[in-house]
This record gives structure tokens, C-alpha cells and sequence, in this order.
């Protein structure tokens, strides 16, 4: 059967194209196409919670062993705390490396922007942030789109249907199917693509222009070489080192993933991609089902890189630098603000705002310096989150012996494609089995 999907991405190149040029030539037309691209972003934010409590639930419900589901959970928040604390130090370094807001000045107009921001952002602390985990029903963190509270309830979900046993068997095939027909929801969803893609490049072009990036190119510039730097210097000799996977077959492998990334500057408008394209590569549905919705919440690498350059820029740019002992507890605190901000257009410069509101409020009037060119530097940081994600997918796979690593050579190899009609692999591959298990019918 022909792919039909190329003519898709095909499309949304053109309209990327396209929105860049009216964007340029009517201003005022293309920032009136801005509702396209929100439209398209929030039909895809729409689909995050379901395809999360389904892929959750049938992971965590098909499992026997609540231990293999702890270790898996336990592993992947320890890695993804490492390596975001790895990224905000890069950030740290890189920002006092080149000082990028050195001869900016602030004016009346940038800090009404920053108080705006500043209020969406609002005053996140650590308790706020693991109550905010709760939803307040069952079902209200599907109705508010919170992903972490979904995923609490999809955990809690799946051990209680794996506490049941084999009586929950109808349930599990029942979210099965439901599965099946939110991917299929979601396929019919992507071809609107080029729309929203169109509209979201139009605007933010026909709002910024020329002279914005002009002005600001040093720490736009500085961004995107660490961003590459982190993946290609940090992640992606981890990845070979453990995986014995190349950072390039992987990423042509998830290249339609990363260029919707950038036509929309959000990560999670590829998250429920990600976990089909993860669980077709090799990895258990089990690890897939869990790594992929946390990392999207903990291991957000290029919103971390994002926040301490950004916070340096503005202490600078106001002339009121940080010391070092600031530097340090700035990194404690985006630690924890990293942590809230997902994966959508716009989070993180509200995230940024809110968070010298309440870490050093003297800064907050800086955000407006960088709100011009915000969403350019927004596609930078979503396809660091996704790169980081999608690696950090296959090596808790490897570490906990739940990657089919045959598979993945044939699949990264083109010799075995991913269905773009239905987001599933219609043969139902069986889990990998994990390593003792391997062992343990060997011996039958």
C-alpha cells in the first residue's frame, strides 16, 4: 500500500515556506493567522491524556510483576534527574561563558510584556508542584489536560486492574480497543498539520520581523550551539555507549517526529507518536508506556539549557549580574521549574517569568527582552525535549532489559516500516521478554 503520509510532510514544509513569506510581506495578515496554529496545537493537546491512560494502563495491567513496573518508574526519574541537572549546569556555564545581555537595556514597553508573562507564570514551589500532582477527581485530570495527574491515575489504573488478575482481562481489552481508535483520532488529526503549521509561522513572523533576531542574535546563536552541543557531545555518546545505537539512524528514523516539532515548537504534539514509534523500534510497551509521558514532565533538557541561559541574559541585560552562590541556588530552584513546564508553545517563558517572580522579582521585568524571540527559541528547546525523551526511552529499555535490540536494527535499517495509518503495529508483536524471563525459558 502507498504512503500517503509523505505527501503530508511534504505539505507542511511548503506551508512553513509559505507562512515565513506572508509573515514577511503582511505583518498584520499573518499575526491574524495565529488562532491556525493555536487550533492545531490545542487538537493535539486534546489527545494527550487518553493516549497516555491507555498506553499506561494496558503497560503497567499486562505486567505480573508490580516490581517491574517499580524499577522501570524508579530507574527513569533517576536518570531523567541527572541529566536535566546535567543540562540547566551546561546552561550555566555557556551563559556566564559568553554573556549574552552585556549592553541591553530595558525599556517601559519590555517590562509591561514581562508583567503579563509573570502572571501566567505565576509562583511555583515544590510543595505547590507535588500537590498539583492530584487531581482533584478521577476524571478532572482529563477534563484539564494536566498530564502528570494523568498519569497518576493511569498508574493507579493499571495496579489496580493488575491486582485483579485475570478477571480484568475485558477491561484491559476494552482500553485496548479504545486505544486503537484515539490513534486512529490522532492520525486523522495530523492532516490538518499544514494548516496549523501555516497559521503558527505567519504570525510569529508578521509579530517579530527582522530586527528582533537582528538584536538578539548572540543569545539566540548561543542557545542553539548548546542545545546541539548537550545532544550530540552528552547524549549521544551515552546512547552508543549503552544502546550501541548511532545518535543520526535514530533521529532519520524520528525525522517526521522532529519536523512537526518544528513547525509547531511543541514537543508534546509528538508525544503519542513517540510512544507508538518507541514500542514499533523495540522497546517494551511496558517502558514505553511509563518513559515517554514522565519524561515529558522530568527530563525536559532543553526547557532546563533554556531557563539558566535565559535568567543570566536578563540579570545582565538589567545590570545586576549573579554571583556564584545565586548562580547555585538559581540551579536548585529551576530544578524544580523545570519540572512544571510542559512541553507546549509558550510554557516556557511563562515558567521563566513566573519563576524570578518568585526567586528574584527585581528580574522579572527582563522577560520582555526575549518575549520577541521567544518562539524561535521555543523550536530549539522542544526538539531538545524530544531528542532527550526518545534516547532516554531506549536506554531505561536497555538498562532494564526490556529492548529488543534484533528489532531495532531491522526497523532503524528501513527494514521494517512504521505504519503511518494506524500508529500500531497490526501484528501485535509480542513483548520483548526481559532478560530473566529469557532465561528462565531457555531452561523450560
Amino acid at each position: 500500500m502507498r504512503d500517503r503520509t509523505r505527501y503530508l510532510y511534504l505539505a507542511v514544509i511548503g506551508a512553513v515556506l509559505l507562512g515565513i513569506l506572508v509573515g514577511f510581506v503582511w505583518p498584520d495578515v499573518g499575526q491574524a493567522l495565529k488562532p491556525l496554529g493555536t487550533g492545531f496545537v490545542n487538537l493535539i493537546k486534546m489527545m494527550i491524556s487518553p493516549i497516555i491512560f491507555c498506553t499506561i494502563v494496558l503497560g503497567i495491567g499486562s505486567v505480573t510483576k508490580a516490581a517491574k513496573v517499580g524499577k522501570v518508574g524508579g530507574l527513569t526519574i533517576g536518570y531523567f534527574l541527572i541529566m536535566s541537572t546535567v543540562a540547566l549546569i551546561i546552561g550555566l556555564l555557556v551563559g556566564n561563558l559568553i554573556d549574552p545581555g552585556s549592553g541591553l537595556h530595558l525599556t517601559d514597553a519590555a517590562k509591561k510584556i514581562a508583567e503579563g508573562e509573570a502572571a501566567k507564570g505565576g509562583a511555583t514551589g515544590s510543595t505547590d508542584f507535588v500537590l498539583g500532582i492530584i487531581p482533584t477527581t478521577l476524571v478532572s485530570a482529563f477534563t484539564e489536560g494536566q498530564t502528570l495527574q494523568t498519569l497518576l491515575v493511569a498508574l493507579l489504573t493499571g495496579f489496580g486492574l493488575q491486582a485483579i488478575g485475570a478477571k480484568a482481562a475485558p477491561v484491559l481489552t476494552a482500553i485496548e480497543h479504545i486505544q486503537r481508535l484515539v490513534f486512529r483520532i490522532l492520525a486523522m488529526i495530523m492532516w490538518a498539520a499544514p494548516v496549523g503549521a501555516f497559521g503558527a509561522i505567519a504570525a510569529v513572523v508578521g509579530a517579530t520581523g527582522i530586527d528582533a533576531l537582528k538584536s538578539l542574535a548572540i543569545i539566540m546563536i548561543a542557545f542553539y550551539t548548546t542545545c546541539v552541543l548537550f545532544v550530540g557531545l552528552v547524549l549521544g555518546p551515552l546512547l552508543w555507549g549503552v544502546a550501541r545505537i548511532g545518535l543520526w539512524p535514530l533521529f532519520r528514523y524520528l525525522g517526521r517526529e522532529f519536523l512537526l516539532i518544528l513547525s509547531t515548537s511543541s514537543s508534546e504534539a509528538a508525544l503519542p507518536r513517540l510512544i507508538a514509534k518507541m514500542e514499533h523500534l523495540g522497546v517494551s510497551r511496558t517502558v514505553a508506556g511509563i518513559t515517554v509521558p514522565t519524561g515529558y514532565s522530568f527530563n525536559l533538557d532543553g526547557t532546563a539549557i533554556y531557563l539558566t541561559m535565559s535568567t543570566l541574559f536578563i540579570a545582565s541585560a538589567s545590570g545586576s549580574p549573579l554571583r556564584f552562590g545565586e548562580q547555585l541556588a538559581l540551579l536548585g530552584f529551576m530544578m524544580i521549574a523545570s519540572k512544571g513546564a510542559a512541553g507546549v508553545t509558550g510554557s516556557g517563558i511563562a515558567t521563566l517569568a513566573g519563576g524570578l517572580q518568585s526567586h528574584r522579582p527585581e528580574l522579572v521585568d527582563g522577560v520582555g527582552l526575549i518575549v520577541g524571540i521567544d518562539r524561535f527559541m521555543s523550536e530549539a528547546r522542544a526538539l531538545t525535549n524530544f531528542a532527550g525523551n526518545a534516547i532516554g526511552t531506549v536506554l531505561v529499555a536497555t538498562w532494564t532489559g526490556e529492548f529488543d535490540r534484533a528489532r531495532a536494527a531491522e526497523v532503524l535499517a528501513g527494514n521494517v516500516p512504521f505504519d503511518e495509518a494506524t500508529l500500531l503495529d497490526e501484528d501485535e508483536r509480542a513483548e520483548p521478554p526481559a532478560a530473566d524471563e529469557q532465561r528462565e525459558m531457555t531452561a523450560v
